[in-house]
């Protein structure tokens, strides 16, 4: 069964062109360590919450965009070897993250249900 990791990011919509040109690069990667695909999305329609939301989740600024993005592993073995992995590859430390990292949240998921 296929494994996701998922990510949700704060991105100053200025920097929307720099956020696709590092996701292209990031994709280069995941795909080189086994990834099966990549969906990176850029926030239209994300309210903000009276108890929890999106932007309360990554404490978006007024200039700021969230983004949703989700890599699909062909299993969660595969996945947890590219990370390993990644963490030790030079090219991960110079990838340009046009966000601040430390609002970014990710986590895997085993799907229960897909079409």
């Amino acid at each position: 069964m296929s494994y996701v990791t998922g990510f949700l990011t704060p991105v100053p919509a200025a920097n929307k062109e720099a956020y696709i040109a590092s996701a292209r690069d990031g994709w280069n990667m995941f795909k080189r360590y086994g990834a099966v695909s990549m969906t990176e999305t850029w926030g239209e329609d994300v309210p903000d919450g009276k108890v929890t939301s999106f932007p309360m989740a990554v404490k978006k600024k007024d200039d700021e965009v969230v983004v949703f993005s989700w890599v699909v592993w062909p299993d969660r073995k595969t996945a947890d070897a590219a990370w390993k992995a990644m963490m030790d590859d030079p090219a991960m430390a110079d990838m340009q993250m046009p966000f601040d990292g430390k609002r970014m949240m990710w986590g895997g998921f085993a799907p229960v249900f897909e079409s």
